[in-house]
């Protein structure tokens, strides 16, 4: 009777995912446009880092570089300080 390894029991499986969809790769919107610095008064800009609820986008979700999503972040706190955007959808 061959004797099993156990080294074998604690391999991982590999997992697949069920449909093998092409994902594309996200990318930094103001690096592709040459951004040299996120507006607070540009709010068309702003308003796509918005979700519904008016809470900013994570860079995860945004694809922003760490250096612009900051950028993002600071320019939407201070328009909603100044009233250019909501601070909730209510």
């Amino acid at each position: 009777m061959p004797r099993r390894d156990s080294k074998s029991k604690n391999k991982k499986k590999t997992f697949y995912k069920k449909d093998n969809l092409f994902k594309r790769r996200k990318y930094c919107k103001m690096c592709e446009t040459a951004v040299g610095y996120v507006d607070y008064k540009d709010v068309d800009l702003l308003s796509q880092f918005i979700r519904e609820r008016a809470k900013i986008v994570p860079r995860r979700i945004s694809g922003a570089c760490a250096i612009h999503q900051r950028q993002i972040t600071n320019a939407l706190k201070r328009a909603r300080h100044l009233a250019l955007l909501p601070f909730t959808n209510e």
